[in-house]
């Protein structure tokens, strides 16, 4: 089981949407890659549909490069669960995380996310019917609450209880968003919790980590703690699971590396959008002399090429 290969603190890219999909996971490769990758998250009554199963399996698309992978999956519809669950195997995955913290208030809305710690019987049936349904490990990505912190005291223990390969806890509620500061205070209870109900479950935590070193700090300060996961951090610094920093000219570079990757996968795919290529653009131009002019130019740009040639004329 991939989660037993792991050694303390591994470190983890964590799922976003219109973020960690098959093209930057490539780039966070080439720069260096965490111990282990996560999907966006996929629906899973898309996948059950005819007419959804397209764009699911393009979320699910798997490169030799990026395994080890786990596939991370939302929904509220227990059957569908179990019919995604059988294909991810297939797939190459090494395991299957239930998102069960998303914030979006469409997901939520929908019923998924964190909107799951609402209803705990029926976040309780979806983990049941994936786990019957396939050899992968089941593990849950979750919040600490939907409204108060104070939730995690029955919530975490629930989840607990059904011995998951893993658990990650983002360090905040539904409400709180990424508006206040990760409740670190509270990793020594749920370290508790964990080692008193369910000593097998790897232990992940997730909220304001931004880089290795203060992965390492954090280890020091809770060795308990299984593995780290990076979210936001990564677009700080693509290099964030590595001592490495970076240079102008490696950013730009690398940059470059992405638009490549993303023509090479719009070779490969029916369509692919643009524009949610300009949410990366501060990733490799946010800390040198220039760089916000660059970016107004670059969101003016209606193609890779052209991208390319403002980076070009940029360096001259």
């Amino acid at each position: 089981m991939i989660w037993n290969e792991l050694k303390k603190p591994f470190t983890i890219l964590a799922p976003m949407e219109g973020v960690t999909d098959v093209v930057f996971r490539s780039v966070v490769n080439k720069a260096g890659r965490p111990d282990l990758f996560y999907t966006e998250f996929t629906n899973v009554s898309s996948f059950a549909s005819e007419r959804g199963r397209h764009d699911a399996l393009e979320r699910l698309t798997v490169k030799p490069t990026d395994k080890p992978i786990i596939a991370q999956i939302w929904g509220k519809n227990p059957e569908h669960f179990a019919i995604l669950a059988e294909e991810l195997e297939k797939l190459g995955f090494s395991g299957l995380d239930l998102n069960f913290g998303c914030p979006d208030r469409h997901v939520n809305k929908a019923g998924g996310g964190a909107a799951m710690i609402r209803t705990p019987d029926l976040a309780s049936e979806c983990i049941k019917q994936a786990r019957l349904h396939t050899n992968l490990p089941v593990s849950v990505k979750t919040r600490l609450g939907f409204t108060s912190a104070n939730e995690y005291q029955s919530w975490i223990p629930f989840l607990l209880n059904h011995h998951l390969a893993a658990l990650t806890v983002h360090l905040r509620t539904r409400k709180e968003m990424s508006k206040v500061a990760a409740h670190y205070e509270l990793i020594p209870e749920i370290i508790k919790m964990r080692d008193e109900i369910s000593p097998e479950t790897k232990l992940v935590i997730n909220g304001d980590i931004k880089d290795l070193k203060m992965i390492r700090e954090l280890s020091e300060k809770y060795p308990e703690v299984d593995g780290f996961m990076i979210g936001r951090g990564v677009f700080q610094n693509p290099y964030c699971f590595t001592d490495h920093e970076p240079t102008k000219k490696e950013l730009l570079d690398l940059f470059r590396f992405h638009l490549d990757q993303y023509d090479k996968h719009v070779s490969e795919v029916e369509k692919y959008p643009y524009e949610p290529l300009k949410h990366f653009f501060k990733v490799y131009i946010n800390s040198f002399d220039g760089a916000s002019d660059l970016r107004v130019k670059l969101m003016d740009c209606k193609s890779t090429n052209e991208l390319r040639k403002v980076l070009n004329e940029f360096e001259k």
